[in-house]
């Protein structure tokens, strides 16, 4: 079964978190949530910072990780950087699968009792909220700037970058 557009998860509804008493629900595709140098307490942090509500799919959080974490293990080195996840997909997504092909309205029922299987994870982004974090020396900033770009790419909502620093940057 292929992935549906993003379009159809991303606006918030309410909450499907209680794993208890779901079964079968699929595992979340994240690897890690910090990446790097864990150790070094680095002076510069810059922040991917959601503009607007929406849900986040695990397999696009997923994308965005690898996307920076390759970025920035090429130009900057594992030891100058931390890169850290700061959401968790919880949220549980649901799909009603229709059978498509010859014989289909015979097997399918529609929209009635339409409640959904359970397809994916989501994280529930609220405006304002930090999604990413990079933390670096004030020499590499714009390599984490540049990374931070490049993650906007594959969220689905708009995204700004902010320094969490009041130090002066060397650009």
């Amino acid at each position: 079964m292929v992935t549906k557009p993003a379009k159809m998860y991303r606006k918030l509804e309410r909450p499907y978190t209680r794993r208890e008493y779901m079964g079968g629900v699929p595992g979340s595709h994240i690897v890690s949530f910090d990446m790097g140098n864990l150790t070094e307490d680095f002076p510069v942090s810059v922040s991917l910072i959601a503009k607007e509500q929406c849900q986040i799919r695990h397999n696009a959080l997923e994308a965005a990780r690898i996307t920076a974490n390759r970025y920035l293990l090429k130009d900057v080195g594992r030891a100058n950087f931390h890169l850290k996840l700061r959401v968790h997909p919880h949220h549980v997504l649901r799909e009603n699968k229709l059978a498509t092909g010859a014989g289909a309205d015979r097997v399918s029922s529609g929209m009635r009792h339409a409640f959904g299987k359970l397809v994916g994870t989501a994280a529930r982004v609220h405006s304002g909220q930090r999604i990413f974090t990079v933390s670096v020396h004030p020499s590499q900033f714009p390599h984490a700037k540049e990374a931070l770009r490049r993650i906007g790419y594959k969220l689905p909502t708009p995204i700004s970058i902010v320094v969490d620093t009041g130090q002066e940057l060397v650009q």
